[in-house]
């Protein structure tokens, strides 16, 4: 086995060549599922670790020879577009037989106060409408920079609140899109919110008047695009014998 590192800055380099190590010992998991996020201490300062799933063995050839790895474009789109991001520290590739196996994307952990899920969900979540207004404004400074998140959801929008407001994080960025968006693609990049339909309206009506965009307008096509995104997905948990969910 073999292991390609990369870290922003050489002070970086042990935690990474003992990346594994620090893996292992962390106490804190923040998400385990196909992949997995932890929480490691290095010098007194804590880092995200995301390990990825070792792909089947007909994608290790094409991540190997003909396609960056998911840890290699975590670490590229953070540089690309890190005043929106947690700052990357580095990735590692491992390969076993000349294919990649293992890879991981380390970043700066972000303090987080929450996700945009929890006011989405909660009807009477403290401050919610302001939460909206300010995350309205993030996505039209995403957008006006040319990013469309595509899977801008729930769990991948991280919230810290300031005393100056609130500041947004975005993670899970591997599938991105860098371009000057259209008014569809602007509208519909909120429609995996999974929002109740009078928090959609309030966040559509603040960023029409961002854009300058007529607000009637924004909001029947974001309801729109939200409702078609709810039944499609309804529409294969009921395949799957699955709960539906409003």
């Amino acid at each position: 086995m073999h292991k390609k590192i990369i870290a922003c800055d050489g002070a970086f380099t042990p935690l990474l060549e003992n990346l594994q190590r620090y893996f292992e010992n962390s106490g804190q998991t923040l998400h385990k599922a196909r992949n997995e996020i932890r929480v490691v201490d290095y010098e007194g300062e804590f880092y995200s670790v995301k390990a990825f799933k070792v792909p089947h063995l007909l994608n290790r050839f094409i991540y190997t020879f003909f396609r960056d790895s998911k840890a290699k474009k975590s670490y590229d789109y953070s540089l690309k577009i890190a005043p929106f991001v947690p700052k990357a520290i580095g990735y590692i590739e491992e390969f076993e037989r000349g294919l990649l196996a293992k890879s991981y994307f380390v970043s700066e952990y972000f303090d987080y106060d929450l996700t945009i899920r929890e006011p989405l969900l909660q009807r009477n979540y403290p401050e919610k409408e302001a939460i909206f207004r300010a995350f309205a404004h993030f996505t039209f400074t995403l957008h006006e920079a040319g990013i469309l998140h595509a899977d801008y959801s729930p769990g991948n929008i991280l919230i810290k609140e300031e005393e100056t407001g609130y500041l947004f994080k975005i993670v899970d960025i591997n599938r991105m899109v860098f371009k000057t968006p259209t008014f569809r693609e602007r509208i519909k990049n909120f429609a995996k919110l999974w929002a109740k339909d009078e928090d959609l309206t309030l966040i559509l009506k603040e960023y029409a008047r961002l854009c300058g965009y007529k607000p009637g307008d924004v909001i029947r096509q974001g309801l729109a695009y939200s409702q078609a995104h709810k039944d499609r997905k309804n529409r294969k948990k009921r395949l799957k014998g699955e709960k539906v969910v409003d």
